[in-house]
């Protein structure tokens, strides 16, 4: 069986970073893709949509291979949670957050260029908050600075310490790419990076 060359559609370290952790065979490519939000668009229509969009604008420029293509949102309470930018954003995400669950949602795709078929799933991550004092909270974001982080934390970081609970398939799917799930459409597609990496 012949070696299907492996694509990231993404320029995230943290993708990067995750995918490495099962193969060192594969290239990364930023896909040109508006992420804009449809209107009326579901948080889960939206994440599925754009992972299939920038797996297939990277798919669009092979005729081979197979194409990563990933994107996340936090959602907590129906709404769908930016970057906070400013110290005092990220103080009122997560002192909303405190006693409650933020839900991350991760669409995964895979692409294969050559016969332009897709696979897609969405994988559901919960964090649960404990109960955060005022002090913790700024002590947090003066140590961790998460202004570019959704929701203003970094599960993979100091973050951990305002969780009481993490509930989900894989614990990959929080930093923003469910490997179980990959693995699985890998296979599918011939590609077994346990056997073959």
């Amino acid at each position: 069986m012949s070696t299907q060359a492996l694509y990231l559609a993404s320029t995230s370290v943290y993708r990067k970073a995750l995918l490495e952790k099962l193969t060192p065979n594969f290239s990364t490519a930023k896909p040109e893709v508006d992420e804009t939000p449809l209107p009326d668009e579901t948080p889960e229509q939206l994440v599925s949509r754009l992972a299939v969009l920038k797996a297939q604008a990277v798919a669009d420029t092979l005729t081979e291979g197979l194409v990563i293509g990933s994107d996340q949102v936090a959602v907590f309470n129906g709404h769908i949670l930016g970057k906070p930018h400013t110290a005092e954003n990220a103080y009122n995400q997560l002192k909303s957050f405190s006693g409650h669950t933020v839900t991350f949602l991760t669409g995964l795709a895979l692409v294969n260029a050559h016969t332009k078929q897709h696979q897609l799933c969405v994988e559901p991550f919960k964090v649960h908050f404990r109960q955060l004092t005022d002090a913790e909270i700024l002590a947090y974001i003066e140590r961790e600075q998460p202004l570019n982080c959704a929701g203003s934390f970094k599960s993979e970081g100091l973050g951990i310490s305002l969780f009481t609970k993490l509930e989900g398939d894989d614990p990959n799917s929080l930093i923003g790419l469910p490997l179980i799930r990959l693995l699985e459409m890998l296979r599918h597609e011939g590609a077994d990076l346990l056997t073959n990496p």
